[in-house]
């Protein structure tokens, strides 16, 4: 790809003029550049700005911790952000070429840039340091395919093979536990147009067939901004599922959507993938939200058994005024186990040594413990790692109520459904 090899030759020509003036400033006695830039990609407008303007803050606030505490070796940090826009291949290429042409960055992280992480090969080709926090599938092909060529880059989040499967055999359980009723096993699933939504309800399609069950309804709405549901609300009530999902992730699309449906509600249990993580969603649809259901996976894990997800959250809050979702954590996390890679490789200019560090990583997080996949460098999953954690919204709170020895609250039946 032209614009990768174009990045990478200028990112090793500035590392060369970085080197020469650093031992240019020692023969002369003086000191060497002391701050260390961490590139931000975020979609800081666009239709899923709140998500970009929660990772900002997110790493802001790390930055101004470490920097308050000393810093590393007396250097400070500072974040340079590029606007990925509305995450188009144009708009997420013009931000990587930015932050990978500034001498000073040292590591780039992110929630999410790109819908495909094309960018990680723009990455490797800098040999630059990438922390990430979404999109797993599209990390995983890319990675597993020559793990070696990206020791560059890292996710927080592990394998979405969880959200694939894992949906099903909750409603299942719920009904095996006598919670709920599934009297025609029939499910309806709505999903847009982009890389995430679509693999994931995809998977879901492909899990509940193959558990007898019948999807009814099964609809895909181009990517962006979509404001009117209500023609396929009619296609659902026509034929009334035991289960409605939507994977549309950005929170005012999967607002509207609630709320409409909420409209002419049917007896289903009513499921939707990540927007009601994002507290813009409670603003959207208020009490409509109660008895949402939610998953997550690399989500803050506020248990007793976690309490570094209570530490940051409540941190996030007093600096902010505003709860942190899922990615005021992850890029808040993201910061801090950069600065543990820097003391174990000792300079933020020695890359390789930086990637090698972060390939080590063994800690908790918010989310769980934190220990990379080498075979496809996503955060290991499972219950003893970083689990996938169902959530019920009540009265604008977010209860875990799965897996069991985290939940801080118990599964209730939906008002609709009463």
């Amino acid at each position: 790809m032209m614009i990768a090899t174009t990045i990478g030759r200028r990112a090793r020509q500035l590392v060369l003029g970085a080197s020469i003036a650093a031992l240019a400033a020692v023969a002369s006695g003086g000191a060497l550049a002391d701050t260390i830039k961490i590139g931000l990609l975020a979609p800081l407008t666009g239709p899923a700005a709140a998500d970009g303007q929660e990772f900002q803050r997110g790493a802001q606030l790390a930055i101004d911790e470490i920097n308050a505490a000393g810093g590393f070796n007396g250097d400070t940090f500072e974040l340079v952000v590029g606007d990925v826009k509305d995450q188009s291949a144009g708009a997420v290429t013009s931000a990587v070429e930015r932050l990978l042409g500034d001498q000073d960055v040292h590591l780039i992280t992110t929630g999410y840039a790109s819908l495909t992480n094309f960018e990680i090969d723009n990455m490797a080709e800098a040999e630059m340091p990438y922390i990430l926090s979404a999109n797993s599938q599209q990390t995983k092909d890319i990675v597993a395919a020559d793990p070696s060529k990206y020791g560059c880059c890292w996710s927080l989040t592990p394998s979405y093979d969880a959200y694939n499967t894992d949906v099903t055999t909750f409603v299942e359980k719920l009904a095996a536990d006598g919670k709920i009723q599934l009297p025609t096993k029939k499910v309806a699933i709505v999903s847009s147009d982009n890389a995430y939504s679509k693999t994931i309800s995809e998977g879901m399609k492909k899990t509940f067939a193959e558990k007898g069950w019948t999807i009814t309804v099964d609809e895909l709405v181009p990517f962006g901004e979509v404001t009117d549901w209500r023609a396929i609300l009619a296609k659902v009530r026509e034929n009334v599922p035991d289960v409605v999902i939507n994977t549309d992730y950005l929170p005012g699309n999967s607002a509207s959507f609630l709320n409409q449906f909420m409209e002419q509600p049917t007896k289903s249990l009513v499921f939707l993938q990540y927007a009601p993580s994002v507290p813009e969603f409670v603003e959207l649809t208020k009490k409509n939200s109660d008895g949402v259901i939610y998953n997550l996976l690399g989500g803050p894990l506020t248990t007793p058994k976690n309490p570094r997800a209570a530490e940051v959250a409540d941190k996030y809050k007093a600096k902010y005024g505003l709860e942190s979702g899922t990615y005021g954590a992850a890029l808040y996390e993201s910061v801090y186990v950069y600065l543990d890679a820097l003391k174990k490789a000792g300079s933020a200019t020695d890359h390789a040594a930086v990637m090698k560090a972060l390939a080590e990583t063994d800690k908790q997080i918010a989310a769980g413990r934190l220990k990379f996949d080498p075979a496809t460098h996503l955060a290991t999953q499972g219950d003893e790692f970083i689990p996938i954690t169902f959530f019920q919204i009540w009265d604008g709170k977010r209860d875990l109520i799965s897996p069991a020895q985290y939940a801080t609250g118990e599964f209730k039946i939906q008002p609709w459904l009463q």
